[in-house]
């Protein structure tokens, strides 16, 4: 293969890429334009920007022949194939809001959420029918993860918690005694 390099960099195409660069959090993307800059700024080839940037020669290759071809747009990332997902910005504020609320004050019949009620219920107020794990991985991506219920046992007793002490103290006494 040719010996790849990028000449002669017009100001606005060196400040997009640097721009870019410094303002993006794709790492892939980053990546990409500073292998263009290297190529730029420093004249590097090919072969001693894949040491630095970690990655092959031929990669490197194939984003500065995109970068001459189509600008600083085809450091971007090719559409991907596929179905669209069926998830709404609507969905996910549904299922944001849903979630941060008790069921009951929902006018359900349930205390607390469970991933397939939460499954059912936004099907029934978005039309949107997305499986448990689904459900999930949509609270995932918003940090939120449900958790079981922690049952605390308790009584209206006033002496409840004396009651429970003496009696647990009882048992570490005839442990002991055993």
């Amino acid at each position: 293969m040719l010996a790849l390099k990028i000449d002669n960099l017009t100001p606005s195409a060196h400040q997009a890429l640097t721009e870019l660069y410094d303002k993006t959090k794709i790492p892939r993307l980053r990546t990409r334009a500073q292998m263009v800059l290297l190529s730029a700024e420093q004249a590097l080839k090919a072969p001693q920007i894949a040491l630095i940037v970690r990655e092959s020669e031929r990669t490197v290759q194939r984003w500065l022949k995109r970068y001459q071809a189509e600008g600083i747009n085809g450091l971007q990332d090719a559409p991907k194939s596929g179905k669209p997902s069926k998830v709404s910005l609507a969905y996910r504020q549904q299922l944001l809001s849903s979630v941060r609320q008790r069921p009951r004050s929902l006018g359900l019949e349930f205390s607390l959420w469970t991933l397939a009620r939460l499954a059912d219920y936004l099907a029934e107020q978005t039309g949107i029918r997305l499986s448990e794990e689904g459900v999930r991985l949509q609270l995932k991506a918003m940090e939120i993860v449900l958790s079981r219920p922690q049952h605390k046992i308790s009584s209206p007793d006033p002496d409840y918690l004396f009651k429970k002490t003496v009696r647990r103290r009882g048992r570490l006494k005839a442990k002991e005694t055993i």
